[in-house]
């Protein structure tokens, strides 16, 4: 290869300031929720970025925003770069906004280097990848490989009762472009690690050969309502003394089942939710996650078992419900080599590692060779307004992403 691509760190962080600004919280995050008025902001920023940049960009049905930038083959199918702009509720500012910019500034050193590639090169804000406002994360990407069908994205519903059609159309993303597969050569996405290993191991750079499988589950443990004063504990069907129990045997799931198995309740619902009425309902989320997917199903297994335990011995009924499953994911080999190559090009310290994380270069690894890479996340934070990355990690990362993509683009 003839090139190598030499970001500008300095318009990189400005531009890290400038996209952080929309949607600051008080305390350093970021709170930006999907098809908000700080998410219509950031896109509007975003495009600008592109048409300055003289991109051809494209806008599709679900609100994922393209820009291209054509090789010298015009046959040749494009590599696909980016991430995505929302935040978690009181989020960080560097999960899924770092990848993004780290493809903008990829995009523009392209330019000030005036490299032509053999491949078009496009970048990509996907919607909705968090899944916190409209509950089913990675969805843009995920109706745009045909996992999800639009109809079904498009009738999702926030917590008051808002449709997921109707603000694209209200902040003018709802575009015209099909949501659909098209040809790619490859597909890459920088992201924070959200986990302690780079930071432990003291690299700067993780190269991801996969991700795991998931699963989310959803029990509802029924009681029956009493004064809290007159019945007898004897007497009582608690729903949330049982899903109390519950909880505490979910959380010990992992041990029994391998050392890679991670499980997590992260919500609970309790009604009718009065201190002196004892829990006629409790209402919990279940979260299992390992790279095995057998582990996985046995964990689902396990947790519906311990919630009907839970259940009966508190003399109750349940229900359980499985709200979102994917199998785990292995990343294309010559991406990830791509990508260790790069790292080795630019003197990164990098490991080889998976992800506990589902993002949208899951998806799009199911329509192309496809792969990732992990910059530090400081003492694992994330999904928290404390989430950070040193600035030269990011800046390592951006490089090694920045030659990465080269490498794809050039025959």
């Amino acid at each position: 290869m003839d090139h190598t691509l030499a970001i500008d760190p300095e318009r990189f962080r400005r531009s890290f300031e400038e996209y952080s600004a929309i949607g600051a919280t008080d305390d350093d995050g970021l709170h930006r929720l999907t098809l908000t008025d700080e998410d219509a902001e950031v896109r509007d920023l975003f495009v600008s970025d592109l048409e300055s940049l003289g991109l051809d960009v494209t806008i599709d049905e679900m609100g994922n925003v393209f820009g291209r930038r054509e090789g010298t083959d015009p046959d040749a199918d494009p590599v696909l770069i980016g991430s995505h702009l929302d935040s978690q509720p009181k989020g960080g500012r560097f999960d899924g906004q770092l990848g993004v910019l780290a493809a903008l500034e990829t995009m523009r050193a392209l330019e000030d280097a005036g490299i032509e590639t053999d491949r078009p090169v496009e970048i990509v804000n996907w919607t909705n990848e968090e899944g916190s406002r409209f509950e089913s994360p990675m969805l843009g990407s995920g109706v745009f490989v045909g996992n999800t069908p639009l109809q079904e994205a498009y009738d999702l519903t926030d917590d008051d009762g808002v449709r997921l059609e109707d603000e694209l159309e209200r902040i003018g993303y709802k575009g015209d472009a099909p949501c659909e597969p098209r040809p790619l050569h490859s597909a890459l996405e920088l992201h924070i690690e959200q986990g302690p290993y780079l930071e432990e191991h003291g690299n700067a750079v993780g190269v991801v050969e996969g991700v795991y499988g998931m699963a989310w589950l959803q029990a509802t443990i029924h009681g029956h309502a009493d004064h809290a004063g007159p019945t007898p504990m004897h007497t009582r069907t608690d729903a949330l003394t049982a899903a109390a129990k519950a909880i505490r045997e979910v959380e010990s799931l992992p041990l029994r089942l391998s050392e890679d198995a991670v499980a997590t309740v992260g919500r609970i619902d309790v009604e009718p939710d009065s201190i002196n009425v004892i829990p006629s309902r409790a209402e919990f989320t279940i979260d299992v996650r390992s790279y095995d997917d057998d582990v996985v199903d046995r964990a689902i297994d396990e947790a519906e078992f311990e919630v009907a335990t839970a259940a009966d011995r508190a003399g109750g009924e349940y229900d359980l419900e499985q709200i979102w499953r994917i199998p785990h994911t292995e990343f294309a080999p010559s991406v990830a080599d791509a990508a260790a190559a790069a790292a080795e090009s630019v003197d990164a310290a990098y490991e080889r590692m998976v992800s506990g994380a589902g993002h949208d270069a899951k998806y799009l690894n199911e329509i192309t060779d496809t792969a990732m890479l992990f910059v530090p996340s400081a003492d694992g934070n994330t999904h928290n307004e404390a989430e950070f990355t040193p600035w030269e990690d990011c800046v390592t990362g951006a490089r090694t992403f920045a030659e990465t993509t080269l490498r794809l683009a050039t025959e």
